[in-house]
């Protein structure tokens, strides 16, 4: 344990040492397939996407997934530390993506390392990958095109060791209203602005249907509004953009046929590719969390667990609250024990 340790810090100082923004996640790739080769085990790599299975792999067997990113977000103008400098102080180290998500990162692969050479009843599949930040195509959703069918995924995110079992998935919509353009000195026209006016009152104390167990309800929030051209002409048009958090309690297309029946404005979502996930009450990974006693909660955030369609987990050390902090931070005792935590959570799956 103690040598998997080092190993892990040692690793999560080099990749913070190791700009990897997204969609720029060359030399942490580099970085994490060299580990792999001083340890003697077979990496692959697509775009900026890391991954390696164990050594006694067997296509037979169910595969489980250890996924976790590499990339990180931009620093931002609050950090007093050079974001790219290892600190350690006070039982800390500082850097961008210490906290998100590199010590989940490194104690995944550690506890890899620790099963790699072992006869196991599954298979274990270890995933590094990038553009997690951004959601980007060239992240797990290209991945998981060169990997066999999952029993279960294990994302490493900071959740203080506690275990999501379900998370919100993200729409952004497009929203029109469509009047008719005339003089605003006369009795002219229809306004669109005035049309949207009636959609955001709605949207502003808007309550869906259903409620989510572990999420509550979605929500939905209008950010962005545009109309009109200059003082005196009545706009035709009024465009706005809806920010849509949906919960395990509904899928995106659902959460837009209910808006479309309760709002007046044309709506086109940019994306239906981040759906909200939760995994099913009888699968045995919530068995093995109530056997240790792990607690199970509902995640506000987004994450790979979005672009997988597979029963999926979100757990690991740190803390969610320090991700895109300035001085970002993760101690390391939690990285020890996200390290043993990740093991024990695999030995008693493997055990049921």
């Amino acid at each position: 344990m103690e040598q998997l340790y080092t190993d892990a810090l040692e690793l999560l100082k080099s990749l913070i040492a190791t700009p990897s923004l997204s969609r720029e996640e060359e030399g942490t790739a580099l970085l994490i397939q060299g580990y792999f080769q001083n340890k003697e085990i077979k990496s692959y790599r697509t775009k900026n996407n890391i991954w390696a299975v164990n050594k006694n792999f067997d296509p037979k067997k169910p595969s489980l997934l250890l996924n976790s990113h590499h990339d990180t977000v931009k620093p931002n103008k609050g950090y007093n530390n050079d974001p790219f400098s290892p600190i350690q102080k006070d039982g800390k180290l500082f850097g961008l993506g210490s906290n998100d998500a590199g010590g989940c990162l490194v104690s995944l692969i550690a506890a890899f390392v620790h099963f790699y050479t072992l006869e196991l009843p599954y298979n274990l599949i270890l995933a590094a990958t990038a553009e997690e930040e951004i959601s980007g195509k060239g992240g797990i959703a290209h991945l998981l095109e060169k990997l066999p069918p999952l029993e279960l995924a294990i994302v490493g995110e900071p959740t203080l060791l506690k275990m999501a079992v379900a998370e919100k998935g993200l729409m952004v919509i497009d929203a029109t209203t469509k009047g008719k353009a005339g003089h605003a000195a006369r009795e002219e026209g229809i306004n669109a602005l005035y049309l949207a006016l009636d959609d955001l009152l709605l949207i502003r104390d808007f309550k869906f249907e259903k409620v989510s167990e572990y999420l509550g309800e979605n929500k939905v929030s209008a950010t962005v509004i545009q109309a009109g051209s200059q003082h005196n002409v009545v706009p035709d048009t009024c465009t706005f953009t809806l920010d849509v958090r949906v919960t395990d309690a509904y899928t995106l297309e659902e959460t837009l046929e209910e808006l479309k029946s309760k709002l007046k404005a044309e709506l086109v979502p940019r994306s239906m590719r981040l759906q909200s996930s939760r995994i099913d009450r009888q699968h045995k990974i919530i068995h093995v969390a109530e056997a240790l006693g792990i607690d199970l909660f509902g995640s506000p955030t987004l994450s790979d667990q979005a672009l997988i369609p597979y029963p999926s987990v979100k757990i690991g050390p740190g803390d969610s609250a320090r991700s895109h902090t300035a001085d970002e931070f993760i101690y390391q005792d939690e990285i020890r024990q996200g390290i043993a935590s990740y093991i024990q959570l695999l030995e008693k799956y493997f055990s049921l």
